[in-house]
């Protein structure tokens, strides 16, 4: 069981179930949902619904990651996702905001995120500093190269030991400007900068030996394209079962948190998952 200390007062913890991070796009070019709740209503609506399907937090991002996109100017990042993250604040909904910009992940918290996942591990200078002060959680994820660049033929000589040190040395970097230990969760990076057989890796091995850091692991694998490798053309809204079967593994080697796009076929895998795992009755 691992604690997770996000915003001021507030724990996350695995100990009844692995926790659920819905994603949220408010963007034009996302790969899976791009466009689809760029609109504020149908963004609020949605982060509201994932919450009542089960999710413990929403993670709201206004630039897309995926392989190949350009950077978005952080006005614009903070103009799509304050709003959003205000009103589902307001909502009782727990929050995350996804963005490596510390100008966004400032306005995003003044407007009650309580998480910053950051998919650049706090590389902005400004963010960790940023993220001590405000007392808010901290995801640090790997990732080689920038969303434009990462797929252009990713190499390691040890995936795991190499995304494994990496992820330590920035968890020392954060705790010398005084982000707190326990409010450090670590990903490894599934499909930033690395192939499938890297992917897998980081999903067998790899969460195993995160795990043993004490820190919570997510593991964000959800319809991603080295599913579609594996089991040939999928487009994006068909990849939510292989999505399943990644996540109930990696929750097996010690995952804590998952994040999806379907939260209601996410959340019952997971419960699943837990109740295998655990050798116990989770549903009370």
């Amino acid at each position: 069981m691992v604690r997770w200390v996000v915003g001021a007062g507030r724990v996350l913890t695995n100990e009844e179930h692995t926790l659920v991070m819905g994603v949220l796009n408010v963007t034009p070019d996302s790969f899976s949902d791009g466009g689809q709740f760029l609109a504020f209503d149908a963004a609020v609506a949605h982060g509201v619904q994932m919450t009542v399907d089960g999710a413990d937090l929403i993670d709201v991002g206004g630039e897309s990651t995926r392989p190949g996109s350009e950077a978005v100017p952080a006005a614009v990042e903070v103009d799509r996702v304050v709003p959003v993250i205000r009103a589902l604040s307001r909502e009782g909904v727990v929050v995350s905001i996804d963005t490596s910009k510390a100008e966004v992940a400032a306005a995003a918290v003044a407007a009650g995120a309580v998480v910053i996942n950051d998919v650049t591990a706090l590389s902005d200078p400004e963010m960790a500093s940023l993220a001590a002060a405000a007392g808010v959680g901290v995801v640090l994820m790997h990732m080689q190269g920038t969303p434009r660049t990462m797929q252009a033929d990713p190499h390691y000589d040890d995936v795991v030991a190499e995304v494994t040190g990496f992820l330590v040395d920035r968890v020392a970097a954060a705790g010398a400007v005084g982000v707190e230990r326990d409010r450090i969760a670590l990903d490894p990076g599934v499909g930033f900068g690395k192939n499938l057989a890297h992917n897998l890796a980081l999903l067998g091995r790899g969460v195993l030996q995160l795990a043993e850091t004490g820190h919570p692991v997510l593991i964000g694998a959800s319809r991603k394209s080295f599913l579609e490798r594996i089991l040939g053309s999928l487009p994006p809204e068909d990849r939510d079962l292989p999505t399943v079967a990644a996540h109930a593994l990696a929750i097996a080697n010690g995952a804590a948190i998952v994040r999806v796009h379907n939260v209601v076929m996410g959340t019952r895998s997971a419960r699943v998952a837990d109740a295998i795992v655990r050798g116990q009755d989770i549903s009370r």
